[in-house]
């Protein structure tokens, strides 16, 4: 292994060694692989080739990020500023859910922790304690990214881990087909060669259905010794050639349908993404430095494409840039992300609800675990089970988070809402609600995305409400409790207050270029 975690490609059989690459489709998952894989992989000995045809628009899978998709763009060594002007993006500290627990309600669920722990006691747990009692404010007093968030302020975190600013965490919002060519840009210095064309057939081997060779429109037959799927829905080679069969998870993520638009921008440049629970869905709202994007995400066994858009532009709060776009999915995932020679990212892998702006990450997971586990040419069973069964669970994580805030909803105000409210939800979800709604105990799987914080923040935000606390926060005196509480909490607003507002960062750091801003495709997250 080299220092990034891959094995290292220069030792070992030279006849065993993959030469070539050849990565299907492009967009967001199809340039973030080749960017990645022309980063890490040895020029010398490698050979990436990306096939994409500009006749087939790109969906892309949105515009807001997680966290990790800091550490992605630090693992390619992107200059923040620079790949933010480049891609008109902006900062983002949390999701701000409106009217999901009941209407009239709203809630951050932010990308940092609440406090700090005491003596091994976790914080929410003397959190809960005092606010049972009404002695203190919402957990998100306590929390910076989320009062950040809330006051429109944004600076870099602190380089100081004691101190308090040091626990800001933020993603991005950025426009995707941007970001995919940002990504072009430095994945063809690198040695990727692009090629215009469409995938008329893809023939496999006779002994062992490999794939062999893909036939383009043009006649041309390109061969590879790996191949990578990011062809979207259609899954040309993990789902049509190789038949990797497909998990159908609508009945507890019964969204299958989103009206997509994007608007002038104006006002205030909000760190963080809306979402806002609709009658038979949700809509959401991504600030750029160019234009807002906006979207209605429901269900067609409750709403009309016809009625979701009517819904979307009587709601819009700025003139449109575009015509809306109806896009159709399946919730679920592939059964397997890794056939043959073969591995699915993106949209051909699978596609969750995208409440939590989890695709792209989605995306950087599957590149990171099949860098991690790159294969030879002999393709060694044991580790395509290995990274089948990590993306399975990595899918599984994000979906029992995704599903808890449709359920743990008072809503009954359409079908959809009682369908939700009532619908049964998984086994591994429902030991969570259930092991919270006790004490406030939140314990993570292995290798769970999520962390206590998150959880923590939409059960919470969702009005899961534990009965009691764990009683080892009863050890400490309640009133050095209150007094730590208080002074956590003037201490993140203090912090906070001095600030530069959202917008005013960006002016002095990563102002894109006003000439260059230009509508764009638009998918939801």
């Amino acid at each position: 292994m080299n220092e990034t975690g891959v094995r290292d490609q220069t030792t070992g059989p030279p006849g065993d060694r993959i030469r070539n690459i050849v990565i299907v489709g492009g967009g967001t998952a199809g340039w973030m692989a080749a960017a990645a894989f022309s980063h890490v992989l040895p020029r010398e000995l490698t050979a990436i080739r990306l096939i994409e045809s500009d006749e087939i628009g790109s969906v892309g899978v949105g515009e807001a990020t997680i966290p990790p998709i800091c550490t992605f763009n630090t693992m390619l060594r992107i200059d923040e500023n620079e790949f933010l002007r480049k891609t008109q993006g902006t900062f983002k500290l949390a999701i701000q859910l409106v009217d999901w627990a009941r209407i009239g309600h709203s809630y951050f669920h932010p990308f940092g922790e609440f406090g700090l722990d005491i003596e091994g006691v976790q914080f929410h747990q003397f959190w809960r304690k005092l606010h049972m009692k009404g002695e203190v404010p919402g957990i998100e007093e306590y929390c910076v990214p989320a009062v950040a968030a809330r006051l429109g302020k944004f600076a870099q975190p602190a380089a100081d881990p004691a101190a308090v600013a040091s626990r800001l965490r933020y993603a991005y919002h950025f426009d995707a087909s941007l970001y995919a060519a940002f990504l072009r840009r430095y994945a063809e210095t690198r040695g990727v060669v692009r090629t215009e064309g469409k995938i008329r057939d893809v023939k496999l081997r006779g002994a062992d259905g490999f794939v062999e060779a893909l036939l383009l429109a043009s006649g041309e037959q390109v061969e590879g010794d790996l191949f990578i799927d990011c062809s979207g829905f259609r899954g040309v080679i993990i789902g049509e050639a190789l038949k990797a069969g497909y998990e159908d998870w609508s009945h507890w993520l019964p969204n299958d349908s989103a009206v997509a638009i994007q608007c002038e921008s104006h006002g205030d440049l909000t760190p963080y993404t809306r979402a806002t629970a609709r009658t038979a869905g949700w809509q959401w709202r991504i600030p750029l430095q160019h234009r807002v994007g906006t979207g209605y995400v429901f269900s067609s066994r409750y709403l009309s494409d016809d009625e979701a858009t009517a819904t979307l532009l009587a709601d819009l709060e700025s003139p449109p840039l575009l015509e809306p776009r109806i896009l159709k999915f399946t919730g679920g995932r592939r059964k397997q992300f890794w056939s043959r020679n073969c591995v699915a990212l993106g949209l051909a892998s699978g596609f969750l609800e995208p409440l939590e702006s989890t695709s792209i990450h989605l995306i950087q997971v599957g590149i990171t675990r099949l860098l991690a586990l790159f294969p030879d040419k002999n393709f060694n069973f044991a580790e395509i089970e290995q990274y089948n069964r990590f993306m399975a669970s990595q899918y599984e994580g994000i979906r029992d988070f995704l599903v808890l805030h449709f359920k743990a909803t008072e809503r009954d105000d359409s079908g959809y809402w009682d369908y939700c409210r009532m619908m049964g939800v998984p086994d591994s979800l429902q030991h969570k609600m259930e092991l919270f709604r006790g004490q406030g105990r939140v314990f993570r799987y292995e290798d769970e995305l999520f962390a206590e914080a998150n959880w923590i923040a939409v059960l919470l935000g969702q009005n899961v409400l534990p009965a009691s606390y764990d009683l080892l926060a009863d050890r400490l005196d309640v009133t050095s409790v209150r007094r730590y509480l208080e002074h956590i909490r003037t201490t993140i607003r203090k912090t906070v207050d001095a600030m530069p507002t959202h917008r005013d960062y960006i002016l002095q750091n990563c102002a894109a270029d006003p000439s260059v801003a230009r509508p764009g495709r638009v998918a939801p997250r």
